[in-house]
């Protein structure tokens, strides 16, 4: 790979370097030669990784890497008053913001896979990785979550292939060149930027404008919102279960004893091959469809796609079983929107137990406010709830919103929930209160994870 849109910079800053993009981007470029030094506010095992790979970060701000950089790189998420934003803003040095940056690589790969969509684009991706792995295909890889087979967030390949996640918030993913577009659903999401569905629905719309010549969109036709911007473009490779009238249809499914399904697939209406994953959940045949699709176009043998399903076990964070607090299951998800919070909902059923314990931290201060009443009606499904603190993320609280509001809402339909301040509250509830078959899940985009693996370690002294 050349790079030769990038060659110009061959010292380069990252601001916010510990991101789970901002990090695979900083270890792919390292080994395609150039130098990556980075700043982030803490230490976590992204920024441990690139440290053993002998990069220099600063946990802080570090004026001099910036001086000696030829291209600033940031996150959305860096305020203008960062001190080294600032300094680069005042020495009139070269910035690209992350999306625009990994746009410029995508530039360079001459198949690039974008996966878009409001929900599911980590498992996507993941499974399309896998896939192509599977293939022998060689593929570079950049996905939103650790994944076990490439052993991180990122991957290397020396193919033409470059496999990611395509994120629409302030419209990042009208930076990319893709050649291949995978739509897996539109919904209301980010709304302290896009307002209203429609303006989500003229993003991805631009987005499939964003098509290189030839390229494909495989687009799920059993959200209509997806079809509804799509009515008059072309090169369009239909998915779906409800519909019959699309290009590959899962039928004949079943769930297993375990809660993993299994399908048959239809290719233009004849049969094309069986399918069982290990991945549980409804949700995850569309994403398997989808996955499908793609392989399928790139000339994939059926059986390839198949083991490479298979073999996929699931992205870190997405409804995955972290561990026990005496025998009692805990698992963990990333869902932090009442769409993604449902799927946990309907996953949760599929396992044998007594009552749910939903452990959920709300993410953001807009999102909490803009689905305050579908995330009452969703998490009131659970059999019991503990609301921490809004997690802030990019945020500040500005809103005049708080988890207890939720907690008001919740309580309207489910009398078993309440609000804890800290994890170390929420820990000492849990030990006092769930009992034999019960199942713990820990549900946010956040840190609320850390409560399950605390209480399984304290099962473990």
């Amino acid at each position: 790979m050349t790079f030769e849109n990038l060659k110009q910079y061959k010292t380069i800053h990252m601001i916010g370097i510990g991101g789970v993009s901002m990090s695979g981007l900083a270890e792919h470029l390292t080994h395609f030669g150039f130098t990556i030094t980075g700043s982030d506010q803490k230490e976590n095992d992204f920024i441990k990784h690139l440290k053993e790979m002998g990069l220099t970060i600063t946990i802080g701000h570090n004026l001099d890497l910036v001086k000696n950089a030829d291209l600033i790189v940031y996150t959305a998420a860096i305020p203008t008053t960062d001190i080294e934003y600032a300094y680069s803003v005042e020495q009139n040095k070269k910035m690209m913001e992350r999306s625009e940056f990994l746009g410029e690589i995508t530039k360079s790969y001459q198949e690039c896979i974008c996966i878009s969509g409001t929900h599911g684009k980590t498992t996507t991706t993941s499974m399309i990785a896998c896939c192509f792995l599977e293939a022998n295909l060689d593929p570079s890889i950049e996905v939103g979550a650790y994944l076990k087979q490439i052993k991180g967030n990122n991957r290397t390949g020396n193919s033409k292939y470059f496999i990611l996640e395509a994120c629409e918030y302030v419209d990042s993913f009208l930076k990319f060149s893709p050649h291949t577009e995978i739509i897996l659903n539109i919904d209301t999401d980010h709304l302290d930027y896009f307002k209203n569905l429609d303006n989500i629905k003229q993003s991805f719309l631009k987005f499939t404008e964003q098509l290189t010549e030839n390229g494909h969109i495989i687009a799920n036709f059993d959200d209509q919102n997806t079809k509804d911007i799509l009515k008059n473009k072309t090169n369009i490779i239909s998915y779906g279960i409800k519909n019959q009238d699309t290009n590959f249809q899962a039928v004949n499914i079943e769930i297993d004893n375990y809660g993993y399904p299994k399908f048959d697939v239809l290719k233009n209406q004849k049969y094309y091959e069986s399918f069982q994953l290990n991945v549980r959940g409804f949700h995850n045949i569309l994403n398997a469809l989808a996955t499908i699709a793609t392989c399928d176009l790139y000339k994939i043998n059926s059986l390839i796609i198949k083991n490479g399903l298979r073999n996929f076990t699931g992205a870190n964070r997405r409804f995955e079983k972290i561990g026990e607090y005496k025998n009692i299951p805990i698992f963990d998800d990333y869902a932090h929107h009442p769409t993604e919070i449902l799927t946990t909902y309907q996953s949760s059923k599929d396992i044998p137990h007594q009552k749910t314990w939903a452990i959920f931290e709300p993410h953001t201060y807009s999102r909490t406010k803009d689905h305050l009443n579908e995330f009452a009606e969703v998490l009131s499904k659970f059999d019991n709830i503990i609301l921490a603190d809004i997690y802030a993320a990019r945020e500040t609280d500005t809103l005049n919103i708080s988890s207890e509001d939720l907690l008001i809402k919740i309580q309207e339909q489910n009398p078993n929930c309440i609000y804890l301040k800290s994890y170390e509250q929420i820990i000492e509830y849990l030990k006092k209160n769930v009992k034999k078959d019960d199942i713990i899940i820990t549900i946010g985009a956040g840190t609320i994870n850390q409560v399950g693996y605390q209480l399984k370690e304290e099962c473990l002294v």
